[in-house]
């Protein structure tokens, strides 16, 4: 559930291209363990829909905001993740594998994913401080569902906040940004 298909990101890039054509800023909302890894979403095109998202994203001409809203997992969370303003509810995750999957992977054993998470930094504290992401959405102690209420508020007021922000910024300014983002992810400086 909630691992999206070729089509889904199809329908999802025409509708923001829809939104590039009428100047609507386009939000996105991210919760996702990732896209969908059945054998005919691959015969589908998986992956040129995931790479054909974030290369339209990169260049399309109109603002665009990412939030997560819970699970943010793999290409199927950054195929709907390129963005002028990235933020993350209090509670989120962000990566490229889960901390189960990268234990798989490092050490054999998927019971030291609590290890994996803490070294892949994957919570909103962990990669605002990288400059992953723009802004944290404060939920309640446990998490939204707590108040789904509050989180709501918040979360209006931090789009509210970000909206203000990139339309400020000439579209053109905002594209070069954009791209400079993209390409600054994964490049360690000393």
């Amino acid at each position: 559930f909630g691992m999206p298909r070729p089509e889904g990101y199809r329908k999802a890039l025409r509708l923001m291209r829809l939104a590039e054509r009428f100047s609507v800023p386009v939000l996105t909302f991210i919760d996702t363990p990732g896209a969908y890894p059945g054998v005919g979403a691959e015969e589908r095109g998986q992956s040129e829909a995931i790479a054909r998202n974030l290369f339209e994203m990169a260049g399309l001409r109109t603002p665009i905001i990412a939030t997560v809203i819970g699970e943010g997992g793999s290409g199927g969370a950054l195929a709907i993740g390129v963005a002028d303003h990235l933020m993350m509810l209090q509670y989120s995750t962000y990566s490229v594998i889960s901390p189960e999957g990268c234990a798989s992977i490092l050490w054999k054993d998927a019971e030291k994913a609590p290890l994996a998470a803490e070294a892949m930094a994957i919570t909103s504290e962990d990669l605002k401080e990288h400059k992953l992401i723009d802004g944290i959405v404060p939920e309640p102690l446990g998490g939204g569902h707590r108040d789904p209420d509050a989180v709501a508020r918040n979360l209006k007021l931090a789009l509210i906040k970000a909206l203000d922000k990139v339309r400020a910024v000439n579209l053109d300014r905002l594209l070069e940004q954009r791209y400079e983002r993209l390409m600054s992810y994964g490049v360690v400086t000393r």
